[in-house]
């Protein structure tokens, strides 16, 4: 039996290559959907669902790529449904032109708009903060892994969430603004016993 770092590290590289798979499907270049490997992701995600994981790195990394996982399939299963609904398959899956009587697709809203740029995916210990006002199940996960860390190396001084919030939006508005970047990737660095937040934009 495969032990979790070895299912976790499946789950990332399969979610990876379910967005290939996908695009592919999207553009015309496969026949079928992959719901094969899209149902054997689902099986190693519902594994661990219930499970306790008292190794935090292998906790907030499950966390992390379920959540990104969850984010994708909602985004491919809104594209499919809309392919169904709109379009139809032509003889080589092919998508044959929309009636000239259909209107045209309406322009995309913010949250699909995000859920695009999300296609590069963040990596497995980050976590990815597009609106830091708004990103507060991810800021909360990001302070209790450096909280967690901080414990960890001996370092007891009391980090109150708020403060903590304050600076990570702080730090992401700053980030948006002059890099013009789309998203920023935190993670947290334990080096020679000193427990660091990095920032990374996200074009």
């Amino acid at each position: 039996m495969a032990s979790i770092n070895e299912d976790l590290d499946y789950l990332d590289k399969s979610i990876r290559q379910l967005q290939i798979e996908w695009e592919k499907f999207f553009g015309g270049m496969e026949k079928k959907p992959p719901m094969d490997l899209k149902a054997k992701v689902e099986i190693v995600v519902r594994r661990y669902a219930g499970t306790e994981m008292r190794n935090n790195t292998e906790r907030f990394r499950y966390q992390n790529l379920t959540a990104r996982y969850n984010t994708f399939n909602e985004l491919w299963q809104k594209r499919l449904r809309a392919l169904e609904e709109g379009r139809v398959m032509g003889m080589h899956g092919a998508r044959s032109a929309a009636p000239s009587h259909m209107p045209p697709p309406p322009e995309p809203t913010p949250a699909a708009r995000a859920a695009a740029r999300a296609a590069r995916p963040p990596a497995a210990d980050g976590f990815r903060i597009e609106n830091p006002k708004g990103d507060t199940v991810q800021v909360r996960a990001l302070y209790r892994q450096f909280v967690d860390e901080r414990k960890k190396v001996g370092e007891t001084a009391a980090v109150s969430y708020d403060n903590f919030e304050r600076l990570i939006s702080q730090q992401a508005t700053k980030i948006l603004t002059e890099k013009g970047a789309a998203a920023v990737d935190f993670r947290i660095e334990n080096k020679d016993g000193k427990v660091s937040l990095k920032a990374k934009p996200v074009k």
